[in-house]
């Protein structure tokens, strides 16, 4: 592959005259000293016409600091939210370059960037999306979503990256969601901050190198794959590939659904955790075995969601109360694995949420990776105000409906309903959902888009991407988003990608379809140890919806042994 050496960078001066779009002399060859080059980009700016895009305001970009990192070996922590989290993969020597884009509005925060250059540049960079409701500063260091443990990272494979907190920090005490209170900080979170950081990350690069990347990437999980969309559907040109991972689509339905599902588990509908296993166990014994193997994976929710009925597990007189459930808590099964219907239509004419999938329920809860231990049922009933040990999707939704659409932290979310907050559910409905799905200015470009969804993902429910790429069919023609559109779902994964095989290399794939045109059909997965030397327990085909993998006979750890089928 080829690559590009560091470049010194150009003095202050040379810079604003480059960027005030003068004739500068750009750097061309290799600086004698690789790190005061990088140094030297301590203190550049960019003004903010270099920075906007349509319908945008910004103030100046500036680089706080520059640092010539040196070469690191892969470490691994015993504990982590995540796995992939406890995993901080070999970096080569690259500069890192810290700083932020000054707010329009003198209320608002910045928003924090940070950009590295790796000595040797394949010409390419990857921008990470964020998490949860942001307010960290991406790093750009880490693993990718969903790539397997034992690759390296985009950085050591020559990869400019680039990340950002969506301009705000979060703060001990305060709660997460507490920016959305300020119009500016709102927008830069629902889509305005990331092709500002790209365009400044662009700006830094042809600074660097003396030319700007050939092809960019997006890569994103949850809050970050909807991130990846809305580029997609916003900001066509800014991105060549883009990897959407577990994306939450519908913004505004998945908050109203989970502060629903929170209220269901309310007087008399919550599962303590032997129910909660008492569910998963049953739904195993309905469906595991539909795909030819017991493997404790639901190969087929949707089939599996016909099959088994949660009144199966009604307790009938004289049964151990944590063997069975009460009519309250089969309501509330009933509940999450029900659309939630709006009495008027969000953006892009969008009347509902999904309801959930099915297995998975019992995936251990550490941290918020398990299945609904971790993001519905928590270990205890939802209460008001919400505590630390309730479900996440009741603390998320709930401060969602205080934050974004009442704008009171004081409000009752019980009392704030599509009906109570029209207007303002409309308005960020506008502002948040990824949901267009006209995306014809993405694919005249030829620009690519990959879609993973886990079936057993509480944290957002996988047929989203469904109904998604069913509204991108419609409007475009069945076969259109064929050309540059793929959606995969991976069964019995949860919201981070534990509990069945979900590890791929898809940013390779994405790569070789962009630049080369080498259109991804199936792809392999993998289930991997979080520690060296990254053992496989297992693998499997990762299917194109509405395929699903089955089992034909051989070895049941060896992807070899599955086909795809409908």
């Amino acid at each position: 592959m080829k690559t590009f050496a560091l470049t010194s960078a150009l003095s202050v001066a040379s810079a604003a005259a480059l960027l005030a779009g003068c004739a500068a002399p750009g750097p061309r060859l290799a600086g004698p000293d690789i790190k005061s080059g990088c140094e030297s980009l301590a203190g550049t700016t960019i003004a903010p016409e270099r920075i906007v895009w349509p319908g945008l305001s910004s103030g100046t970009a500036r680089v706080d600091s520059a640092t010539w990192m040196t070469a690191a070996p892969l470490a691994v922590a015993e504990r982590g939210p995540t796995p992939a989290a406890t995993i901080t993969p070999a970096t080569p020597a690259y500069c890192k370059l810290l700083g932020k884009i000054a707010p329009v509005d003198p209320k608002a925060e910045p928003i924090q960037f940070q950009v590295n250059l790796p000595s040797q540049w394949n010409g390419r960079s990857v921008q990470y999306g964020g998490g949860g409701f942001n307010g960290v500063l991406i790093s750009g260091l880490g693993l990718l979503p969903a790539q397997r443990y034992d690759s390296p990272s985009p950085l050591a494979q020559g990869y400019a990256t680039v990340g950002t907190d969506s301009g705000h920090q979060a703060r001990p005490g305060e709660s997460p969601m507490a920016f959305a209170l300020n119009d500016e900080m709102l927008l830069n979170f629902a889509h305005a901050a990331y092709p500002k950081v790209r365009n400044v990350s662009v700006e830094l690069m042809k600074l660097a190198y003396g030319r700007a990347p050939q092809h960019l990437y997006f890569v994103g999980s949850s809050e970050g794959g909807r991130e990846g969309l809305t580029m997609a559907q916003r900001y066509p040109q800014a991105f060549n590939g883009i990897f959407s991972r577990v994306p939450v689509i519908n913004w505004t339905g998945l908050q109203f659904a989970g502060a629903r599902n929170g209220l269901a588990l309310m007087d008399g509908g919550w599962l303590n955790p032997a129910q909660v296993k008492r569910v998963h166990e049953a739904t195993l014994a309905a469906c595991d075995a539909k795909d030819g193997v017991l493997d404790r994976v639901v190969a087929d929710p949707a089939g599996c969601l016909k099959t088994f009925d949660p009144a199966a597990l009604r307790c009938t007189a004289g049964q151990a109360a944590d063997t069975c459930l009460n009519d309250k808590q089969i309501e509330a099964v009933r509940t999450l694995r029900s659309p939630f219907k709006f009495p008027y239509e969000l953006a892009n004419g969008v009347t509902e949420y999904p309801g959930w999938g099915i297995g998975g329920e019992d995936t251990p809860a550490s941290g918020p990776t398990g299945g609904w231990r971790a993001w519905w049922t928590g270990a205890s009933a939802p209460t008001l105000p919400p505590a630390a040990d309730n479900g996440i999707a009741w603390v998320y939704g709930g401060g969602a409906l205080q934050y974004f659409y009442a704008r009171d932290p004081k409000a009752d979310p019980r009392r704030i309903t599509p009906e109570t907050a029209a207007a303002r559910v409309r308005e960020v409905s506008a502002l948040m959902d990824s949901t267009n799905p006209d995306l014809r200015a993405f694919q005249q470009l030829g620009h690519k888009l990959i879609v993973l969804e886990h079936m057993s993902d509480y944290a957002q429910s996988g047929f989203a991407g469904v109904r998604y790429l069913e509204t991108v069919e419609r409007k475009l023609g069945p076969r259109q988003p064929a050309e540059f559109m793929r959606l995969y779902t991976a069964p019995g994964v949860d919201h981070v990608g534990s509990g069945a095989p979900a590890l791929a290399d898809v940013l390779d794939v994405l790569v070789a379809w962009t630049e080369k045109g080498q259109s991804p059909r199936e792809l392999e997965v993998v289930e991997q140890e979080a520690k060296p030397p990254f053992k496989v327990l297992r693998s499997r085909p990762l299917c194109q919806w509405p395929r699903w993998p089955q089992y034909n006979g051989g070895d049941a750890v060896s992807a070899a042994s599955f086909a795809c089928y409908y």
